[in-house]
């Protein structure tokens, strides 16, 4: 009978399971306002969020408090994002939250994200057309507000920083419904001041302060301007359109001026180790010089020039006297030859030379006719051929061959019987 009982705990984790299961459960929209809120040391944060009929426990952890713009507090009304869930320690369920919003702002948060993600999917985000920002720049320009703490901050800083910069301030609305307009108005008029880098932006403020910076418009002209932009909106946990499209984001206002020119005091350490190893490097040439002009003037070309052409006279003579013996030794075998070739038999008797050549031929022509068979058939011998061979025996030839016998004066064509 008691197995049909279960434990509470049994029952808990059927619940817990049946909850984690539920798709409609694992991300849930919930707007409410705060109370027993209480802040962790660990960085968690214990709330319970609640409105006129209801309430329902909530926790926070650590790894999402990081991502909040604001410390949430009892009384504040906030829209949430998390999943349900059960804490079986003591059976009640609660939500896990991801992400919190100031209610009132979600609208604007919606409308962040769709452009944003539209902007990004053009491409107006990527880096590889992010334009570089010069380290030396001659003249920096600011769209801001002409008052308040963004543009004091920025010209003392490019002063204390970079004082060779000039500074030229195109005075703007930065909040409210006419600001998109007058930004982008003075983007566009910076064109015509041949500078080297942009300044965009404004002190800190809240998301509807800050909303210029978030319009289309503005984010099309600083992706469109020609000068590299960096943005400066607000403080460094706020981020805007004008951030993503921009080509250098900064934290704050000051730290875009510092982002914008170089720091003087750097520049000059920097001149002053290039000059300490120019001298060096100077030195050393100079040292290396001086050694070698010194191991040229011991040299005798310079202690004693009138050596060298001495020397050279000296080379000069004895060469003289050898192309002198030699040519006269030349001179001598060639009126030997030719005294030889006055004397020789053959200029003296060349007719001679002939004659003799003649009878030697003579002879010749004489042994080869008495070798030449054409004379054997002469005195009544012949030759006979069977085919292409000579006959010698009768056994070189067989009945019905047919002969060739050759005679002085023809051939007789014959046949074996």
């Amino acid at each position: 009978m008691n197995d049909k009982y279960i434990t509470v705990t049994q029952l808990t984790r059927y619940i817990k399971y049946k909850i984690d299961n539920d798709v409609n459960l694992n991300e849930v929209f919930l707007k409410g306002e705060i109370s027993n809120f209480k802040a962790h040391s660990r960085g968690h944060y214990y709330f319970t969020l609640k409105d006129d009929g209801s309430r329902i426990n909530a926790i926070m952890f650590a790894s999402s408090t990081k991502k909040l713009k604001f410390i949430p507090s009892d009384g504040m009304k906030v829209l949430v994002t998390g999943k349900i869930s059960v804490f079986e320690a003591n059976g009640g369920y609660q939500i896990y939250v991801n992400d919190m919003l100031e209610d009132g702002v979600g609208n604007l948060y919606i409308a962040f994200e769709q452009l944003k993600k539209r902007l990004g999917e053009e491409g107006l985000f990527e880096p590889s057309i992010k334009k570089k920002i010069p380290k030396i720049p001659r003249r920096v320009g600011v769209v801001t507000a002409p008052t308040g703490a963004a543009i004091k901050d920025i010209i003392s800083t490019i002063k204390r920083r970079w004082p060779l910069a000039e500074i030229y301030l195109f005075p703007t609305l930065v909040q409210g419904e006419d600001a998109k307009e007058d930004i982008v108005r003075q983007i566009k008029n910076s064109a015509n001041y041949d500078l080297d880098t942009l300044i965009v932006g404004r002190g800190g403020g809240s998301i509807e302060d800050l909303w210029a910076f978030n319009e289309e418009i503005v984010a099309r002209a600083i992706y469109e301007c020609q000068t590299p932009v960096i943005s400066a909106v607000g403080h460094e946990i706020d981020f805007t359109i004008a951030d993503f499209v921009a080509d250098l984001r900064a934290p704050t206002p000051t730290g875009a001026a510092e982002m914008a020119v170089p720091d003087i005091n750097d520049v000059k350490r920097l001149l002053g180790q290039i000059n300490i190893r120019l001298n060096k490097a100077m030195s050393n040439d100079l040292k290396r010089y001086r050694e070698r002009l010194t191991s040229l003037m011991d040299r005798s070309v310079l202690t004693n020039p009138i050596t060298i052409y001495q020397n050279k006279e000296l080379v000069f003579d004895g060469l003289f006297e050898r192309l002198k013996y030699s040519s006269k030794a030349l001179i001598a075998v060639k009126e030997k030859e030719l005294l030889n070739i006055k004397n020789s038999y053959a200029l003296r008797s060349p007719f001679q030379i002939l004659d003799k050549k003649a009878n030697k031929y003579l002879q010749l022509v004489s042994k080869l006719e008495t070798l030449s068979p054409l004379l054997t058939i002469k005195r009544g011998y012949s030759i006979t051929r069977c085919g292409d061979k000579v006959v010698k025996s009768v056994r070189d030839v067989k009945r019905d061959d047919l002969l060739e016998i050759e005679l002085s004066d023809g051939n007789i064509k014959t046949k074996v019987c």
